[in-house]
């Protein structure tokens, strides 16, 4: 919590923000621009899969699906999954390729434009910088996903050695684990600090660890946790949707997802304004951040410290008056 700033005061604020920003609307836009990018991006994943030297690669991928979305939104992937990393195919690799990352960017993009709207800024970079941006933070994606994923199996074959060797216990059980959650938060957490770093058209630090990406890894575990049990015990989908309520819940899981980044960045964006040296409301860059003395500059957050534009420069000095003539 920034220095001088109660909890109160930023709970009202963060509030207003959310409002302001229409939060739930553009957690719906992310839930829609995700769930057409979702599928492109799971064939094309799946695509490398079967070149990566990892043994029952299909059954670890699903395990680890299962574990961490709803039982019928996982079902929805394991078709895909069975079909795509049966075979090699080179076509899907080169071909596919372009279309595949263009479709799968499509998400990230529209997670940079609601970014823009957190921070009150309008998009000022080209077109064509905004959509390899895109690309670039989809691939970055891709790599983080599959090296976690990497990670994930590499440490179920090290547990599998473990208990052939030392013998199964509860304690090395809860280990092992404990080190698999660890290892997606921490992918989680990365994925969070690209995303809140390059998305948004404001010049910030490259922060790990921020108030916002935290905040988001914790409520995006807990909202699927929760979401989760609700579906197996109280949400009865498929009996009212038929065939669509798989597509409901990964809809609806999309929405949370969405509702937690931009949540996260809000908290980001709040933050950043009430620190004296941080920006104000629609400022994108730092170099005048600073208020002019006398300037009724402060550390509010609603633009109190001169709206974020150079202080004017003083009038010009007054030439001093003529000496009085002198009569001869």
């Amino acid at each position: 919590m920034p220095q001088g700033v109660s909890w109160k005061r930023f709970a009202k604020d963060l509030k207003g923000e959310i409002s302001d920003d229409n939060v739930s609307n553009g957690a719906a836009a992310l839930a829609y621009y995700l769930m057409l990018s979702v599928f492109p991006a799971a064939i094309f994943l799946l695509s490398l899969l079967p070149y990566l030297p990892i043994p029952n690669v299909d059954t670890a991928l699903m395990d680890l699906l299962r574990q961490a979305l709803p039982g019928e939104a996982a079902s929805l992937f394991t078709g895909v999954v069975q079909q795509v990393t049966s075979q090699r195919r080179g076509g899907l690799l080169s071909v596919g390729l372009l279309l595949t990352l263009w479709a799968a960017s499509n998400g990230l993009y529209a997670i940079m434009q609601q970014l823009n709207i957190t921070y009150d800024v309008k998009e000022g970079r080209p077109f064509w910088k905004t959509r390899g941006l895109a690309l670039m933070l989809t691939l970055l994606f891709f790599i983080l996903v599959v090296g976690a994923f990497a990670l994930v199996v590499f440490g179920g074959v090290v547990q599998s050695w473990a208990e052939a060797s030392l013998g199964a216990s509860s304690a090395l059980l809860f280990g092992f684990a404990a080190l698999r959650w660890v290892i997606i938060a921490l992918a989680l957490l990365l994925g969070f600090a690209l995303i809140y770093y390059l998305g948004p058209d404001v010049e910030q630090r490259f922060r790990f660890v921020s108030p916002g990406s935290v905040v988001g890894v914790l409520l995006l575990a807990g909202a699927s946790v929760v979401f989760r049990l609700y579906v197996a015990n109280f949400g009865k989908y498929s009996a009212t949707y038929g065939s669509l309520g798989a597509v409901i819940i990964l809809l609806l899981w999309l929405y949370i997802a969405g509702w937690v980044l931009l949540l996260g960045s809000e908290i980001n964006a709040l933050v950043e304004h009430y620190r004296p040296e941080g920006k104000v409301k629609g400022q994108k860059r730092e170099e005048h951040a600073l208020p002019a003395p006398g300037d009724g500059g402060g550390a509010g957050m609603n633009g109190a410290r001169g709206g974020g534009q150079p202080p004017s420069p003083p009038p010009p000095a007054r030439p001093p008056p003529e000496p009085p003539s002198r009569r001869h």
